[in-house]
């Protein structure tokens, strides 16, 4: 207990972190010393972990040099487990600062008498290629034991020589020949030529020995017929050319002659796996002729193992610009009919094969074809991809084992991107869906609801009518708890919410709820309760989320659940909202505020130091906000109408000038004013949330972004309406409707936000009376309410998440205490900083750069005031740093002009591979206190007794003005 104790608090704070990480090091030393073989071991072997939780550079140069010592002084097993931690640590090894001592400490073993000591310190040198790539004497001890005697210090020279190879282009140049030489030379065994020629694939670095590696490769092609050096040789040869780029097409040509030509099936099955790496690598490059060849061996070969491979290829061109090349370069495509392709006929002859494999592939091609080419000839193949996809589901739905369940998804996956394309085929697609439930098979008809519930989360295509189908099978599920069972329960239940486009009825609810009492755990209630939020459904939400509440063990989930419970009463109490009754909306509103007040409390109880829960209080607090701008909104329009502006409002606005004036009283003027202002800093904190959420999915930054786009739209319709009617532009809010719409909920607020800016564009032209306006304005508020806010997976569930932490140098031992600079002085602020993933690193977005802001502040002045030019009182830098393994470093120079004690704040924020800024932080602060330099100091003290500063003190004084 008390060893995770200490864990915890030197994963939790950063001023516990450097002590920790030094007696960690110190307990590891302790056992390198040890006179035990099986605790230097155990130390040795521990040491990975150590750079995974202290990834900075001071610790992994002392922990590396330590291995190093052991490294030199113990015996090889002790080697070989050092060697087995530096491959561990790989991406570690760049944070080496004394890489001389460290690689002089290993080159000594290279000296050693015992072949297996040189064997494993030629293996050590390899792993550190990375950091050594230049370093001669390591080229020559390579390149002399590759003519060693002993073959174990052979094998490991040809992996330092790999490695070697991969990162310098003058060793690669160098050893070439020899390696040639040694190929090709009589005495070399034909195992050793094996080893010796996949170093080959490396000589990428120029085209000059790109071109000599491929010739030497096409000779051994011819040389050695034998199926072992013919597929090593190829694989090679398709290694260099997907790496030196230039040669593809002609390896692409070569390989299809292989697999049409050879008639060994050891070659073949090469030859497809390299035409599949270079399908998925680079398909622009292959030709109409090179897909139309691999089509001809697909229909001919008698083999059903390699007609599953040649498919596998097609599928993967099917999907690229490859299909539009074949289609559109084909010859006399006008007169061609689309049958006509043997692609075409390929794709259909393996639909109903009674291989699943082999079918699933001739399925996913036709949906490629479908989905990727729109010409009239092509069309007839919307059938033919239909009907494939729903033979295949018929036969895959019955069985249970692993293979029809991996056909089962792609056939599943076709039919979702061919509904997206196609929408005139949905119908047809869920009707098979849903008969073949009942009939289904478990865990198929788990992966059918997900289908299912995808399909009608882009298109309303589950009508009212089908509900009773699902709800049938929802009753004769059956009352047992299996894994199979539980999950099916939540993937029926998700479908039921999304087909379900208004409330839930009180029976729907009934059977869901008797159901889950039969036969389900609290896990599955809690993941119901889930997807009903995310759907919008909130009355089913907060009755789960109450049953809940009594079952869990730890007080922090018993306030996430109370938390959530009382936000989905607050949205329960907006489906409430009537059209023209404002003063029901306003006791609504005020209800539901009530609620989220509740509910944001707990949420406060439910978070952790390690689970801040910062995004949902985030989300939470600004629709509380947003709800009181609302409120208070409508108690505006409702104070225009209760005391209107006098007749001849309008005519003193046109003769003032002021279009204020047409509000009436000036009271409503600023209360609209400030209405419309507080909404633009509403959508501005969206923005910020919006973009600290880095680790967020797709549909929640969509679901924020709707937020902000409907404060935007009410501030729009403020200012169109009353505040500026004449300079109001519509053009920039309407073109919101034109992206594709991924969800109901984005559906129904995109009617939304069209239907108000329709209104507010037509009363805009019209000029219409200031009670009308302000009719308009509440009509708005409640259409965006009365939409069922959707709470999305971000909100419960983090899939992806990326941290990163900073270390500054120099860092006071005390962090209240600062750090003492001269004022004629720059410091060198070193920032070093480590990215840290969860388990799916780069999920929905990965890390492109980091951005670096370093910002000082005068906090307290010190000494006599001068006048010094504003450019030296404070310090603003931003730096963009590129992370290389996860780590990256850079430096800053700053001034501190001014005697006192300067606040200096370092902020990182990170850039995607799409160029788009997120501020994900984190935010450090160091003190630095500014002291006068020794000689200003007496210049000064001597000028204040009256003393005038000798000739050379003048000298030195002009100087040091400059």
């Amino acid at each position: 207990m008390a060893a995770s104790t200490k864990s915890f608090l030197a994963d939790a704070g950063y001023g516990e972190q450097e002590l920790d990480a030094n007696s960690a090091l110190m307990e590891l030393d302790k056992g390198l010393r040890s006179g035990k073989l099986g605790e230097q071991c155990e130390a040795v072997v521990r040491f990975p972990r150590l750079f995974q939780k202290y990834p900075f550079p001071i610790l992994i140069n002392s922990a590396f040099l330590k291995l190093a010592d052991v490294f030199r002084v113990g015996n090889n097993f002790l080697r070989l487990c050092v060697l087995k931690v530096t491959q561990q640590s790989e991406k570690h090894l760049e944070k080496i600062l004394n890489v001389d001592e460290f690689v002089k400490r290993i080159f000594s073993v290279i000296h050693s008498n015992d072949p297996v000591a040189r064997a494993i310190t030629l293996r050590m040198l390899g792993s550190m290629a990375s950091i050594i790539p230049e370093r001669k004497n390591a080229h020559h001890s390579i390149r002399q034991s590759l003519d060693s005697h002993d073959n174990v210090e052979v094998e490991a020279a040809i992996f330092a020589a790999a490695n070697f190879s991969a990162q310098s282009k003058d060793f690669a140049a160098g050893i070439c020949n020899k390696i040639s030489e040694m190929i090709q030379g009589l005495a070399t065994p034909v195992d050793l030529k094996l080893k010796l020629i996949p170093i080959l694939q490396h000589m990428h670095h120029d085209a000059s020995l790109a071109s000599s590696s491929r010739q030497l490769l096409q000779q051994l092609v011819t040389s050695y017929p034998s199926t072992k050096m013919v597929i090593v040789t190829l694989h090679t040869f398709t290694l260099l050319a997907a790496s030196s780029l230039v040669d593809i097409p002609k390896q692409v040509q070569l390989l299809l002659q292989y697999l049409k030509n050879d008639p060994r099936k050891a070659v073949k099955r090469l030859a497809i796996q390299d035409l599949k790496l270079l399908a998925n690598k680079t398909p622009h490059t292959w030709s109409r002729e090179n897909i139309q060849a691999l089509c001809e061996s697909a229909l001919h070969t008698p083999y059903d193992s390699l007609k599953l491979g040649m498919l596998s290829v097609l599928s993967t061109l099917s999907g690229t610009i490859a299909i539009k090349q074949y289609f559109s370069s084909a010859p006399g495509t006008a007169a061609t009919t689309a049958r006509s392709f043997d692609l075409v006929k390929l794709a259909q002859e393996c639909c109903y094969h009674n291989n699943r494999g082999i079918a699933a592939h001739g399925v996913r091609i036709l949906t490629n074809i479908t989905v990727s080419c729109q010409e009239k000839e092509l069309l007839p193949l919307e059938q033919d991809a239909v009907f494939g996809l729903e033979s295949l589901l018929i036969l895959c739905s019955q069985d249970d084992s692993p293979g029809a369940q991996a056909t089962l998804k792609i056939t599943l996956t076709c039919m979702v991107k061919l509904v997206k394309c196609r929408p005139h085929l949905s119908q047809s697609v869920v009707e098979s869906l849903l008969t073949q439930l009942h009939s289904a098979q478990d865990a198929a008809r788990i992966l059918m609801c997900h289908c299912l519930a995808a399909i009608a989360m882009q298109l309303p295509v589950l009508a009212d009518g089908m509900l009773g189908d699902l709800m049938e099978l929802y009753k004769v599920i059956g009352h047992s708890a299996t894994d199979k069972k539980q999950e099916l329960l939540v993937s029926l239940a998700t479908v039921i919410f999304v087909s379900s486009q208004t409330a839930l009825s009180s029976e729907i609810k009934t059977v869901i709820k008797q159901q889950l009492e039969n036969a389900s755990n609290g896990w599955t209630a809690y993941r119901i309760a889930r997807q009903a939020s995310r759907m919008g459904n909130h009355d089913m939400a907060r009755e789960l989320y109450q049953s809940l509440l009594t079952q869990v063990a730890s007080e922090h989930f018993y306030f996430w659940l109370n938390s959530l419970k009382e936000f989905s009463h607050a949205e329960q109490c907006l489906t409430g909202l009537e059209e023209d009754n404002y003063s029901s909306a306003l006791s609504c509103i005020a209800e539901a505020l009530k609620s989220y007040h509740k509910g944001i409390a707990s949420l406060t109880a439910a978070s952790t130091p390690l689970n801040p829960l910062s995004f949902q209080c985030g989300f939470v607090k600004l629709r509380i906000d947003l709800l009181q701008a609302f409120s208070q909104l409508i108690c505006t329009c409702n104070s225009l109408k209760t005391s209107p502006p006098p007749a001849i409002a309008t005519t003193i606005a046109m003769t003032s000038g002021n279009d204020l004036q047409r509000c009436g009283r000036i009271s409503n003027q600023a209360r609209m004013k400030l209405s419309m202002e507080e909404f633009r800093n509403l959508a501005t904190r969206y923005g910020d949330l919006y973009q600290s959420s880095f680790d967020a999915d797709s549909a929640t930054l969509r679901n924020v972004e709707l937020q902000q786009q409907s404060c935007l739209l009410i501030s729009h319709a403020i200012e169109a309406l009353i505040l500026d009617p004449e300079s109001a532009s519509f053009q920039e809010c309407s073109s919101n409707g034109t992206a594709h719409v991924e969800s109901e909920y984005e559906r129904r607020m995109m009617s939304v936000f069209n239907h108000v800016l329709e209104e507010v564009e037509s009363l805009n032209r019209k000029y219409a009376p200031v009670s009308y306006l302000a009719t308009c304005l509440c009509s708005a508020v409640i259409a965006l309410l009365k939409v069922p806010l959707s709470f999305q997976r971000y909100f419960f569930q983090k899939l992806q998440s990326t941290s990163i932490k900073l270390a500054l140098s120099p860092s006071p031992r005390n962090p209240a205490e600062p750090i003492a600079v001269q004022n004629n002085q720059q410091l060198a602020l070193k920032v070093e900083g480590v990215v840290q993933h969860g388990s799916k690193p780069g999920l929905f977005r990965k890390i492109q750069s980091v951005c670096l802001n370093v910002s000082s502040v005068l906090q307290s002045k010190s000494g006599q005031d001068y006048k010094i030019p504003i450019d030296n009182m404070t310090n603003e830098m931003e730096q963009r740093v590129e992370p290389h393994n996860d780590y990256f470093s850079t430096q800053f120079l700053l001034n501190f002009v001014i005697l006192g004690t300067h606040n200096i704040t370092v902020e990182s924020s990170v850039i995607d591979s799409n160029g788009i800024v997120w501020k994900t932080g984190p935010k450090t602060t160091i003190f630095v206190k500014s002291l006068e330099d020794p000689y200003s100091q007496q210049v000064r003290l001597q000028q204040q007794q009256g003393q005038p500063p000798s000739q050379q003190q003048q000298q030195r004084t002009a100087y040091s003005r400059f």
